[in-house]
């Protein structure tokens, strides 16, 4: 079983140690972050800023914690306006294909819906990432159109109805 909370400064070390850890894991499917995102100056930066935005209700970030309350992802709504957002996920390689992201985009599709008042959720993700498209559609999102992800080819997908089951029509 997988826990979603809210993201807060203190998960500032677990969180930089997770994205440490899984640097070179993540870009192989996602565009890498850049050095200067790495450093402990460069992350505290970067999470005030996330802290920010979520504390101005732009967004919604999410720390993903296993059954040892130990941090094996992120799972974030972006850009929340007019009753949609974008939704963003990873796990760590560790937690991978286990069930984790599938669940904590379950969660975060439910609190989208009952928390956060919203209606719609869209999503993007690399062609090469055939696991990304199976938790989205396992999710009850479909795909919109094909696009460009960080330079490389990718597809957009999108959930309505957030309040029906993914297995609703």
């Amino acid at each position: 079983m997988v826990t979603l909370e809210p993201l807060r400064a203190d998960h500032a070390d677990a969180l930089l140690a997770f994205e440490r850890e899984n640097r070179a894991y993540f870009a192989r499917t996602v565009p890498d972050r850049g050095d200067a995102f790495f450093t402990p100056a460069g992350f505290a930066a970067r999470l005030q800023a996330l802290l920010e935005e979520q504390h101005a209700r732009v967004c919604r970030f999410h720390v993903v914690l296993g059954e040892d309350r130990e941090l094996i992802g992120r799972v974030n709504l972006m850009e929340l306006a007019d009753g949609s957002a974008e939704l963003g996920y990873r796990v760590g390689e560790q937690a991978a294909g286990r069930g984790v992201a599938t669940a904590a985009v379950a969660q975060v599709c439910r609190l989208a819906a009952t928390d956060y008042g919203l209606t719609s959720l869209t999503a993007r993700t690399t062609l090469d990432n055939p696991a990304s498209m199976r938790v989205l559609t396992r999710n009850g999102f479909t795909w919109v159109e094909n696009i460009t992800v960080g330079g490389q080819p990718g597809v957009r997908y999108v959930r309505r109805s957030l309040d029906a089951s993914p297995d609703s029509p």
